[in-house]
């Protein structure tokens, strides 16, 4: 079996190897940077994770129930700021991060 190199499986525009993974990776990291810019202060903390499935719906994991529920008041102007960044979004959950 040939030896690749780490850096070559990481390539994010190679079809092969990681680079699909590390495309997600890379647009879900941008995607929290801009749910995070959209809130104020401790609430832009409160979110640990988030993903477009699919079918458009908007997930963020917050990092404690009391999060989630003042992130739910917060769901329009999460999208609105996700659709201004170019990302189609029809709805939005919001979840609590496990562990």
């Amino acid at each position: 079996m040939p030896i690749k190199r780490l850096e070559n499986l990481l390539k994010a525009n190679d079809d092969r190897g990681l680079g699909e993974i590390v495309r997600h990776a890379r647009a879900m990291d941008e995607l929290l940077r801009v749910l995070r810019d959209a809130l104020p202060g401790d609430a832009a903390s409160s979110i640990n994770a988030a993903n477009i499935r699919d079918d458009s719906v908007l997930v963020i994991l917050a990092n404690s129930p009391a999060w989630a529920a003042k992130l739910r008041f917060e769901a329009d102007s999460l999208m609105t700021a996700a659709r201004n960044a170019g990302i189609e979004v029809r709805s939005c959950t919001i979840r609590v991060s496990r562990g």
